[in-house]
């Protein structure tokens, strides 16, 4: 099974996190959350929102192309690079991944009281 791999992220993930065992065919989110990596998802995993939006650093073109449906919610995305995805719609491929978290959503702003 290919191996995700997590980048630090400080409210979600702060050391980062490597998961051995991701199975294929599952979204990279739905496997976050198995690994209790509490990313949002707002829209329960149904491609309705970006909060589960995701960076790919490696491994991007394991993956199964982007819906239409997916590339016109990424558009609304905080933070959208060429291999961002929504975890809830990437299925884990045969490669490993190395992804990060963005580090605020339309949905979440931290402020600084």
């Amino acid at each position: 099974m290919p191996k995700l791999t997590v980048l630090p992220h400080p409210d979600f993930c702060p050391d980062g996190a490597v998961i051995e065992d991701a199975p294929e065919g599952v979204s990279v989110c739905r496997v976050l959350l198995d690994h209790d990596i509490e990313v949002e998802h707002a829209c329960e995993l149904s491609c309705a929102c970006t909060t589960c939006h995701v960076v790919v650093r490696e491994g991007f073109d394991s993956l199964d192309e982007a819906s239409d449906t997916e590339e016109d919610m990424l558009d609304r995305a905080w933070g959208l690079e060429p291999t961002s995805r929504l975890s809830c719609q990437a299925k884990i491929g045969s490669e490993d991944l190395i992804v990060e978290i963005p580090r605020y959503t339309i949905n979440h702003a931290k402020e600084n009281h």
